[in-house]
């Protein structure tokens, strides 16, 4: 006699990936941020009332950079309840950065990521100088 299963393992598509191709790092790392702001859609009730955040990082390349200063600011973003929409870069190097995140209290988001992961992601210098990556959030 064979055993009923009661339940069923449905496929989900649990995350969501972003383009982001810039004519320098600085900008694919600032357009990455907004990209992901724009995932999360915050819901700002007061832009009188300004935050900002100050990450510095080191990391072994490039692409590890990236994510895990993606990672630090949905960190901020998770404990402090705020959006970002101003990247200022201090430095920025192949292997380490020191950026200022401005921005706003964020009343709620409507969507969640939970993770920035290093699946299939690969910063890379075109060969006409631009750079581009794709970057898949866990949701």
């Amino acid at each position: 006699m064979g055993v009923t299963m009661s339940y069923k393992i449905l496929e989900h598509t649990a995350d969501v990936r972003l383009f982001v191709q810039a004519d320098s790092l600085e900008k694919l790392f600032s357009d990455a941020v907004y990209g992901m702001m724009e995932i999360l859609k915050p819901r700002v009730e007061d832009k009188k009332q300004k935050t900002q955040r100050t990450i510095a990082l080191e990391a072994v390349d490039t692409t590890a950079l990236l994510i895990d200063f993606l990672n630090e600011v949905l960190l901020s973003v998770h404990i402090y309840k705020e959006m970002y929409n101003e990247v200022i870069f201090k430095t920025l190097f192949l292997h380490s950065l020191e950026a200022t995140l401005r921005g706003f209290n964020a009343s709620s988001f409507d969507e969640d990521i939970k993770a920035v992961t290093y699946h299939e992601v690969e910063v890379k210098e075109t060969k006409d100088g631009n750079w581009e990556t794709m970057i898949i959030f866990d949701i």
